[in-house]
């Protein structure tokens, strides 16, 4: 069933931006419809996040390429938690993981939403940026609060395409507080701080 998806192969390669693998390369799958965070909007994000990056314990709920949870383990953070529904993603993410000798990560084969109703870790960094025709931010929000996976101060990334202003649809619970916004010309990137 997965030989054709194991076969996929790369098309381009992203970089780690800081930390101890600052300029290894993370390979992207061409059959995977990956769309990764961008080198120079991880490079804001993780000037955002640089004060409580290290020792972290992350969520990337939408792993694709690993870009994100990558960044993190690189720049210090305790353990990342990888979730993807796309068995080629989990097969690459576990290639990576091996060449780069990754022992505290977690790497799991499965629906995001599935696995959160479920779930029974706190996280102190969440990264939400699925793939932008999925529409599952609203649901993956309320399953968050739902199963309360927050630390008592957690942070959480939302990449969004540039149409779909997260506020104006109102799935942002009032106790997220905005901490930073950047606007590009095809995505809106907005850093949440949440207080329990």
């Amino acid at each position: 069933m997965y030989k054709n998806k194991l076969r996929c192969s790369a098309v381009g390669k992203v970089r780690i931006i800081g930390g101890k693998w600052k300029g290894r390369k993370i390979p992207i799958i061409r059959c995977a419809n990956i769309r990764p965070t961008t080198n120079r909007i991880r490079e804001i994000l993780f000037s955002w996040l640089s004060p409580i990056i290290y020792g972290a314990i992350c969520l990337d709920c939408f792993a694709g390429s690993g870009a994100l949870g990558l960044e993190s383990l690189s720049r210090g953070a305790n353990k990342v938690t990888f979730l993807d529904n796309r068995y080629m993603c989990i097969t690459a993410l576990m290639k990576i993981m091996q060449s780069f000798l990754v022992y505290n990560s977690e790497i799991i084969y499965t629906d995001c939403r599935s696995w959160l109703r479920q779930a029974i870790a706190t996280y102190d960094v969440i990264f939400l940026d699925p793939p932008f025709q999925d529409n599952v931010i609203p649901e993956v929000v309320f399953l968050l609060e739902r199963y309360n996976l927050f630390k008592k101060e957690s942070w959480i990334y939302i990449e969004t395409p540039k149409n779909k202003n997260i506020f104006d649809i109102k799935i942002i619970p009032s106790y997220w507080f905005l901490y930073r916004k950047k606007i590009t010309q095809s995505i809106i990137c907005y850093l949440f701080v949440r207080k329990s």
